[in-house]
């Protein structure tokens, strides 16, 4: 199972990739790794146990 997701910061646009802790789920609040504003990551998994990850500015 892969935890990680290649997300565009909604600020700066590039491009960065994120690890997701395996049980984690919900909303999780976050710093872009270039510009350092702050995301908010919306996690959610499939039945099968694929990530799924939103991001959105916080």
């Amino acid at each position: 199972m892969d935890d990680t997701a290649e997300l565009t910061c909604p600020y700066c646009f590039e491009k960065v990739e994120v690890y997701v802790d395996p049980q984690s789920e919900g909303q999780l609040i976050r710093d872009c790794d270039v510009c350092c504003r702050p995301w908010a990551l919306h996690v959610s998994r499939g039945i099968d146990g694929e990530l799924f990850v939103q991001v959105t500015r916080s």
